[in-house]
C-alpha cells in the first residue's frame, strides 16, 4: 500500500480514526484535501495529536461552515475545482482521507467520488453499524464498481451483527481486503497504537 483514499458509507462512521490506524500501521503521511469547518481542530490536528510522528500535508480547501463543502464554499463565495487538487509530493506512503461519503457534492455537480477519479487512487470504505448500514455499504460499493475505481479495503468500524457482516461482505470480490477495528471510544495515541498492534497480529 502506498497511497489510499479513505472514505465512508455516510457522515460519523469514523474515517478519521481508522484513517489514524492505518497511518500508524503503514508509518504513512496524511492528507485532507477538503476540510469543511472544525478549522480549530481540524482532522489533521486529530491525526496528529493521535498518531506519533505523522507528517500532515496541508489541506487544498479550508472552509469554516461546518457543512456539506459545496455549501461551506458558496458561503465563503469559492467555487471548488478539481484541478485544483494535486497529490503531495512525498517519498512515504500517503493516506487521504475524504469528507463524508462518495456522493458529498464538492459543487453543484462535482461529488467526492469524482475527486477519488481524478486522483486515481485505490480506495478504503468504511462501514459503521447502524440502522440502514447495509443499504449504504452495498450502494457505497455499486458506486465504485461503476466508476471502475478499486476497493482496496472494506474497514468494519466497530461490533456488527453476523447477519449484517454477512450480507455486506458478501457483496464484495474477493480481491478486497477485510479490516476489523474494535470500537475506540476515546482516541489517543494508546488506544490508536492498541488496535495497530491488533492489525498487526491479523497479519494486514
Amino acid at each position: 500500500m502506498n497511497q489510499l483514499f479513505i472514505t465512508g458509507i455516510g457522515t460519523e462512521v469514523g474515517k478519521t480514526v481508522c484513517s489514524a490506524v492505518l497511518i500508524q500501521y503503514f508509518k504513512a503521511d496524511y492528507w485532507k484535501p477538503v476540510q469543511s469547518g472544525d478549522l480549530d481542530y481540524t482532522d489533521s490536528h486529530k491525526i496528529t495529536s493521535w498518531t506519533e510522528n505523522t507528517v500532515c500535508h496541508p489541506e487544498t480547501y479550508s472552509l469554516k461552515l461546518a457543512a456539506s463543502p459545496h455549501q461551506s464554499a458558496k458561503e465563503e463565495n469559492i467555487q471548488i475545482n478539481l484541478n485544483d487538487f494535486e497529490l503531495p509530493k512525498t517519498a512515504n506512503r500517503l493516506i487521504v482521507e475524504g469528507a463524508g461519503g462518495l456522493m458529498v457534492p464538492l459543487s453543484d455537480d462535482v461529488f467526492m467520488i469524482d475527486l477519488i477519479e481524478k486522483l486515481d487512487l485505490p480506495v478504503a470504505l468504511v462501514v459503521r453499524n447502524y440502522l440502514g448500514c447495509i443499504n449504504h455499504s452495498l450502494l457505497s460499493i455499486m458506486a465504485l464498481k461503476q466508476r471502475k475505481l478499486k476497493l482496496k479495503y472494506l474497514i468494519l468500524n466497530g461490533t456488527f451483527p453476523p447477519d449484517t457482516e454477512r450480507v455486506i461482505l458478501g457483496f464484495i470480490k474477493e480481491e478486497t481486503g477485510i479490516i476489523r477495528i474494535p470500537e475506540i471510544d476515546i482516541p489517543s495515541k494508546e488506544s490508536i497504537k492498541a488496535s495497530t498492534e491488533q492489525l498487526t497480529k491479523a497479519n494486514l
